[in-house]
């Protein structure tokens, strides 16, 4: 049997023949490069797989391109089949795909059938309203979610937590183009307060100060629509994270200090109960630029999402492969910003 030593000033008993490592070397976590490097491949092999599966997906559409676009039009079957072979549509699947993944990588999204342009410069013309439309939804839903949120933890059971939670819960629940359409209906076609439609009014040269004022008074149905199921995430998310942070003991010593349970809650028990949260911030932008086809059909907005639901009805393969590309992108990369923030605010991670 070996032999016992002593360590560490007489109070540990370990074997005296344990490796130094074992007994002197305290645990470390992973590695920042590691991490990120494992997050990153991760995220790679992800968006590769988008690559294939938005390529082949499309092709099973219904719909033929070619009959689309020659649709009113007498053309014989010769014609046809000049078109497609333009298009390179007369070749074999795995022909289309390989093609398809060289120009992707040299940057080329291919060419609009219906639009007759680039593709990538079509998603760089959407993607300001995309942005506009989505950056003042999240705004919005972030800012009302989390306070809302935080205010309905703080008075758990009171009346306001259990008219707000209700609220969130039903807009959760809510398809966005059906709330959407009611919103349209009620302070559009009724109301007449906003138009019904579109980014700017049709057939007006606005410039400066009106040209914004005109822009907002589209951009708050559609922004309305979008925030009120995102906010709804939050409330929920922020409320269920702060009810678990109420019970613990480092707030028992916060308020035998003297401090208010204003001051409390805000600088003690919100900050600790942000951490689930700023994954779902995240993921929530992705899913916002993402999600917006069904919020800019309705309204008409000229963003990728109506760019998408267009070359849906064609079926235009260029510009549904791009767009699925880039939105798979965007909600990709947030996911991988999500892994590395949550690793700086959550310690355990570090450690893990």
């Amino acid at each position: 049997m070996a032999d016992n030593v002593v360590t560490g000033g007489g109070d540990t008993l370990v074997p005296s023949g344990a490796p130094a490592a074992e007994i002197d070397e305290p645990r470390r976590g992973t590695s920042w490069a590691r991490y990120a490097l494992g997050k990153a491949g991760g995220a790679l092999v992800s968006l590769l797989m988008v690559i294939v599966l938005g390529f082949f997906a499309f092709r099973i559409l219904p719909g033929d391109p070619v009959r689309s676009l020659t649709h009113g039009r007498r053309v014989s079957v010769d014609q046809l089949e000049a078109i497609r072979r333009e298009l390179g549509l007369d070749q074999p699947l795995p022909s289309q795909f390989w093609r398809y993944l060289t120009d992707l990588l040299r940057g080329d999204l291919g060419y609009s059938y219906t639009n007759n342009e680039d593709v990538s410069q079509l998603i760089l013309e959407r993607m300001g309203p995309t942005l506009l439309l989505t950056g003042t939804a999240f705004a919005m839903s972030l800012a009302l979610g989390l306070w809302l949120g935080q205010r309905a933890a703080w008075r758990r059971g009171s009346l306001f937590d259990r008219v707000h939670t209700g609220i969130a819960l039903t807009l959760w629940s809510v398809p966005t183009f059906w709330f959407g359409l009611l919103l349209l209906l009620l302070f559009a076609g009724t109301l007449h307060w906003f138009p019904t439609g579109g980014m700017v009014t049709a057939g007006t040269r606005l410039e400066g100060i009106a040209y914004v004022l005109d822009v907002a008074h589209h951009l708050v149905l559609p922004a309305i629509t979008m925030a009120a199921v995102v906010y709804a995430q939050y409330l929920l998310v922020m409320r269920a994270s702060l009810l678990e942070e109420m019970t613990a003991d480092y707030l028992v010593t916060a308020r035998a200090k003297g401090l208010n349970e204003d001051r409390v809650r805000r600088v003690h028990a919100v900050p600790n109960a942000l951490l689930p949260t700023v994954t779902l911030i995240f993921l929530a932008i992705g899913g916002l630029i993402s999600g917006g086809v069904s919020v800019e059909t309705v309204f008409s907005w000229p963003g990728l999402g109506y760019l998408t639901f267009q070359a849906l009805s064609a079926p235009d393969f260029p510009v549904l492969q791009g767009t699925f590309v880039v939105f798979s992108a965007i909600v990709i990369a947030m996911n991988f910003i999500a892994d590395l923030v949550y690793r700086v605010l959550d310690p355990r991670l570090r450690t893990a």
